[in-house]
């Protein structure tokens, strides 16, 4: 089964993610090698969507995909994330996708809260011992989730990846804003149509969930 995916480019650094599954999005120096970590994270993202209670897709090798729209990044995609919304972003959403949509993000925090669980608090530093450790990656992750609630029109209270409850209440009101059917426009008058900000949310989520993987000692 061919799956679709899309690209983001600049000079040194490409995004490819699969269309039909938000989450599911790697990086490299060049598309193709972007394309090959997509297929060797297949895997993992197997599990956010079993944990969304669906089924993953089947891929062999890069062959199996289907580059349907290509796009000039800027200087976000130079820093490292996704920026561009492409014209699949804007696609409507019924109520069956919308639900598959928000099932997806929520399958993605669970994914997180799992390997959070199981890493150590100090994480293996990078070559020239940089890197967060595992507390202050999540700290990142929630402070950014801030920001992207009010992207898509909610106004959390201030801040405190401490405070459970309020991070959970967050992630919900979240989550159902995302479950709503919509006609492709941006949510609340913003910035994203909801296709894009769950692709955003939950591959921020999984991007950080597996450096922490990748950086523990005893995972």
């Amino acid at each position: 089964m061919t799956v679709r995916v899309a690209e983001e480019h600049v000079a040194k650094r490409a995004f490819a993610w699969a269309i039909d599954w938000p989450g599911w999005c790697r990086s490299g120096k060049t598309v193709e090698s972007a394309l090959e970590s997509l297929v060797v994270s297949l895997p993992r993202f197997g599990v956010v969507v079993e944990r969304a209670g669906l089924i993953p897709p089947v891929v062999d090798d890069a062959s199996t995909f289907e580059i349907v729209e290509s796009v000039e990044g800027g200087t976000t995609t130079e820093f490292g994330a996704p920026e561009r919304i492409t014209a699949s972003d804007l696609r409507p959403t019924d109520g069956e996708e919308a639900d598959r949509l928000g099932q997806l993000v929520e399958a993605s925090w669970l994914v997180l809260s799992d390997v959070v669980a199981h890493a150590p608090a100090e994480l293996r530093k990078g070559p020239r011992g940089g890197g967060r450790d595992r507390d202050k990656v999540l700290e990142h992750v929630i402070l950014a989730e801030h920001a992207y609630a009010r992207t898509i029109g909610i106004k959390p209270s201030s801040p405190d990846p401490a405070h459970a409850t309020a991070v959970a209440a967050m992630r919900a009101a979240m989550a159902a804003a995302l479950r709503v059917p919509a006609d492709g426009s941006p949510m609340a008058g913003r910035k994203w149509p909801p296709r894009y900000a769950a692709r955003r949310i939950a591959w921020h989520v999984l991007d950080h969930a597996w450096e922490i993987e990748d950086r523990s000692e005893s995972i």
